[in-house]
């Protein structure tokens, strides 16, 4: 099985039962139709449909290096990938 390098979907979920609390956090990289690229970022409760937030990048760089330094914020924060 080969990892991507570069990932463009990441999946991140934080689950503590005993201060009930059951989050996700899932983001994309997706191109636009005026050639830019867009983070699509959903949070929110588990079984609950979340929040949504898009965020525009002049190249998919960009949005991978935003990608990535979101994960790791959320990660020191107890979010795991699925």
């Amino acid at each position: 099985m080969q990892l991507d390098l570069f990932p463009t979907d990441l999946h991140l979920r934080c689950i503590d039962i005993e201060a009930n609390k059951r989050r996700y956090y899932a983001m994309s990289i997706q191109r636009t139709l005026f050639d830019e690229w867009e983070l699509v970022r959903e949070w929110g409760r588990i079984g609950v449909s979340g929040r949504i937030r898009r965020d525009l990048y002049p190249s998919v760089g960009k949005a991978l290096d935003a990608l990535h330094d979101i994960a790791r914020s959320k990660r020191s924060r107890g979010y795991e990938t699925l």
